[in-house]
C-alpha cells in the first residue's frame, strides 16, 4: 500500500486586513491623520514611527527629508474611502500610500481590526 500523506494548509481567514504605509512631515500632521483615520473607522489602530529618513527623487531633484511612518491598520473594504481621506488630508501633493495585505497573524487580533474597521 502506498504511503498516504496528509497536507495541512493553514488559510489566515481574515486576508481581507491591511497594513497601509504612509509617511508624514511632521509629528503634527502623522497625528492629525491618524486621529481622523481612526476616529472615521476607516482604520483599527495606526502606529506613528518617528525617525524615518528618505531619500527620494522629485520633481528631477533626488530629495532627503526627516518623516515619521504610519503603520495603518485597516481593511480591504475600507480602503478606497481610507485613500481618499489621506489624499485629501495630506499636506504633501502625492503622499505615499503603500497598501499590503496580511498575510496572517494572530486571529484574535486581525477579527479585532475588522470588528473596528467600518464603512459608515
Amino acid at each position: 500500500m502506498p504511503p498516504v500523506y496528509l497536507v495541512v494548509v493553514i488559510m489566515n481567514m481574515n486576508k481581507d486586513v491591511l497594513l497601509v504605509l504612509c509617511s508624514c512631515p511632521s509629528e503634527e500632521a502623522a497625528t492629525n491623520l491618524a486621529h481622523l483615520l481612526v476616529n472615521n473607522q476607516l482604520a483599527a489602530c495606526i502606529n506613528i514611527v518617528p525617525g524615518v529618513r528618505s531619500l527620494f527623487s522629485w520633481k528631477g531633484k533626488i530629495e532627503q527629508e526627516d518623516e515619521l511612518l504610519l503603520l495603518i491598520k485597516s481593511t480591504g473594504q475600507a480602503y478606497p474611502e481610507l485613500e481618499k481621506t489621506i489624499k485629501k488630508n495630506h499636506p504633501y501633493e502625492m503622499p505615499e500610500i503603500i497598501a499590503l495585505p496580511i498575510h496572517d497573524g494572530a486571529s484574535d487580533y486581525l477579527n479585532w481590526v475588522q470588528e473596528n474597521t467600518c464603512i459608515n
